[in-house]
């Protein structure tokens, strides 16, 4: 691989106080990813979820478009954040984002994306796609596409896709490996139909593993993956 795209969900950033931002487990990311970039070379663009702030969808009584608009704005934030995080670890950092953010980011394209990467630059995809009625998933399966990586890797807050709930049923069996079309039929919920569809049909496969335990994303990225891997 060379070029992969790493999607934090919004609760894993915010560890135990599961709101917010837990600094020492965003450090921990981006310890590991400069590690990865410092010995392995990936080029490597960052989708980051916005629950840790903003689940609008759970509230009936905003607008749904006025509601993903701030979800898409709660995204922005924590891009901004865990930029600067990476920042003080000594990577450079650019954050791309849809729709203009004044001088905060800057307008994503694939050209400037592509210089970025070239240069050695983690990029943000900040903002989703930009449009309400997409989710993050389906923004991260958007820019992996258009910006021909190699995977998807999608840090969670379990280890991997289990055949139903584990924290509902503790005799849920995980999968080592899923193929995208048993994903869309047994509607197992790894990232959404939209986003699942679009993998399917651009041949995007992901990798699913747990954020937490030591050198998670380095382990998962460097031939010792334990997570389960979604195939296309």
């Amino acid at each position: 691989m060379k070029r992969i795209l790493l999607k934090l969900s919004g609760e894993a950033l915010a560890g135990e106080k599961h709101t917010g931002f837990d600094e020492e487990v965003v450090t921990d990311v981006a310890k590991q990813v400069k590690q990865i970039v410092d010995t392995r070379g990936l080029q490597i663009g960052i989708v980051t979820g916005g629950g840790n702030f903003w689940r609008g969808r759970t509230s009936e009584t905003i607008d749904r478009t006025k509601a993903d608009q701030i979800g898409m704005l709660a995204t922005v934030m924590n891009c901004i954040y865990v930029s600067e995080i990476f920042r003080s670890v000594g990577m450079k950092t650019q954050i791309l984002t849809p729709f203009a953010c004044g001088s905060m980011t800057r307008l994503f394209s694939k050209d400037r994306a592509n210089r970025y990467f070239e240069n050695g630059t983690v990029v943000f995809f900040a903002g989703g796609t930009g449009h309400p009625y997409f989710s993050t998933d389906t923004g991260i399966v958007l820019r992996a596409v258009e910006m021909d990586a190699d995977g998807i890797f999608l840090a969670k807050s379990i280890d991997g896709i289990y055949d139903c709930d584990p924290k509902i049923n503790p005799r849920a069996v995980k999968y080592d490996e899923v193929s995208i079309q048993e994903v869309i039929d047994k509607q197992l919920a790894v990232v959404d139909l939209t986003a699942s569809i679009m993998c399917m049909e651009h041949k995007m496969p992901m990798y699913v593993f747990g954020l937490e335990g030591k050198d998670s994303i380095v382990r998962a990225m460097t031939g010792q993956f334990s997570g389960t891997k979604v195939t296309v």
